[in-house]
């Protein structure tokens, strides 16, 4: 596991690296416009997200270098007797440092925050061409309790 790895709010200046390791893999590549410039989407994206009180946009780094980033959307439900959820997405690290904890520590880091938060539930989805995150998920508790569906518009 990696020494010393913190964590934060992303800042606007954290955007390159992020959307730098949301496109760098096998499905991001298919999906994602890394260029210089960023489009204005990822910008427009970014600042609803942080001013979003119940999204929170978080990064793992070392020193001055982000090495991890994921979306924390907080939910509340009328099920579960008005309980709230914490939905994990976009979590990537970056490829300097796969296999070394990073990926862990960041979902370790957010199941922390649900819980000071009072949420009842952490859950997240991983897409289906990626077997590895699955079982990655799979070993740090969560379980595949229910069949999600997307409609793409």
């Amino acid at each position: 596991m990696e020494k010393d790895i913190r964590f934060r709010l992303a800042e606007e200046k954290d955007l390159d690296k992020i959307v730098e390791m949301l496109a760098d893999d096998v499905l991001g590549s298919r999906r994602e416009r890394y260029e210089q410039p960023l489009p204005v989407s990822y910008l427009k994206a970014f600042r609803a997200i942080t001013s979003d009180a119940n999204n929170e946009l978080v990064v793992a780094y070392q020193g001055d270098e982000i090495i991890g980033v994921q979306q924390i959307t907080f939910t509340p439900y009328l099920t579960h007797q008005g309980g709230w959820r914490a939905t994990i997405e976009g979590v990537r690290t970056a490829s300097s440092s796969r296999s070394k904890g990073v990926g862990t520590e960041l979902i370790k880091w957010a199941i922390k925050r649900a819980e000071k938060l009072g949420c009842h539930l952490v859950q997240l989805t991983t897409d289906k061409e990626r077997p590895d995150a699955l079982r990655f998920y799979e070993k740090l508790g969560f379980k595949a309790t229910h069949e999600g569906l997307k409609l793409k518009l």
